[in-house]
């Protein structure tokens, strides 16, 4: 029987570690790092700050924190016994994250060289011109 099933036949289990739920639900790596994020004050159970990593979390909780350059709002549906694949994580949770506004024009690290891939030489050498302190 898989963790997930032994979850869901009872929803009120008991509680468990925050960051050992957060590295269950595979939204952190590894546990340390769950750890780190909770430590530093990243991470709220409905509405309130955890400060520590040792922060009971139970069932119908919703927790609320910061992932990547997103917030992520989830409802915890299942405590679950082990760190399991990809799928059994997902149904550890329910995901209350709005959709993302997508932007209409993409934002990239790297300019545009006239619908071109990499700048040519001559485009280089004008680049390198218009550098402050290119001629010191």
């Amino acid at each position: 029987m898989s963790a997930v099933a032994e979850a869901e036949d009872a929803p009120d289990q008991g509680k468990i570690r925050l960051d050992k739920w957060l590295w269950h639900a595979r939204f952190f790596k590894t546990r340390g790092l769950a750890a780190g994020v909770v430590k530093s004050g990243h991470v709220r159970v409905n509405g309130n700050r955890a400060g520590k990593a040792a922060h009971a979390v139970r069932y119908g909780d919703v927790l609320t924190f910061s992932q990547a350059d997103t917030v992520r709002v989830v409802r915890i549906m299942a405590l679950g016994t082990r760190r399991g694949p990809a799928p059994e994580a997902q149904a550890l949770y329910d995901d209350l994250t709005p959709p993302a506004a997508k932007s209409e024009t993409p934002v990239s690290p790297n300019p545009r060289y006239e619908g071109k891939g990499r700048p040519t030489k001559k485009d280089r050498r004008k680049l390198d011109l218009n550098r402050p302190g290119a001629l010191e």
